[in-house]
């Protein structure tokens, strides 16, 4: 087969070190277009992107042409020095190492899209904790507790 023909979508979870509420109101929507640009250049196309102080949901039409850990890793590096150079955030702005990238269908993407884009709706009901443990129980994703985000507790 002479082409490459793919339908992949990720829905990308991830958190401020410590999961402190770093991101701000302020500028919330400002780092989701710089987001959304680091994944279009890299020939992805966001589908759906938001969050709440404490993390950030990314789904994206996937194009394999790079690794996912790759593309991740490009995003928070790219992210937080772009929140360190404009000085957004008081104290010392990074993301945690880990993540959380689950697959989807194609007949999944609306649902998905209206997920994402109801964040701060969803999270009046369940806390980030929950959310992401509700994720990796529906994957049947194996966890230990101890690798899970650091879940800041001040």
């Amino acid at each position: 087969m002479a082409n490459r023909y793919t339908q992949l979508y990720i829905h990308i979870v991830f958190a401020p070190q410590n999961r402190q509420a770093l991101i701000s109101p302020d500028w919330e929507e400002a780092l989701h277009k710089y987001i959304t640009g680091i994944v279009q250049q890299r020939g992805h196309k966001i589908l759906a992107i938001n969050g709440m102080s404490d993390h950030i949901h990314i789904f994206i039409g996937y194009e394999p042409t790079e690794s996912l850990s790759d593309l991740i890793r490009e995003i928070k590096r790219s992210s937080s020095d772009w929140v360190k150079t404009n000085r957004l955030c008081p104290m010392k702005f990074s993301w945690q190492s880990g993540y959380g990238a689950f697959s989807h269908s194609r007949s999944q993407v609306d649902q998905v899209v209206k997920y994402v884009l109801n964040q701060k709706e969803h999270h009046r009901k369940r806390s980030f904790r929950e959310e992401y443990i509700k994720m990796l129980h529906d994957f049947e994703v194996e966890y230990e507790d101890r690798y899970l985000f650091d879940f800041f507790e001040g």
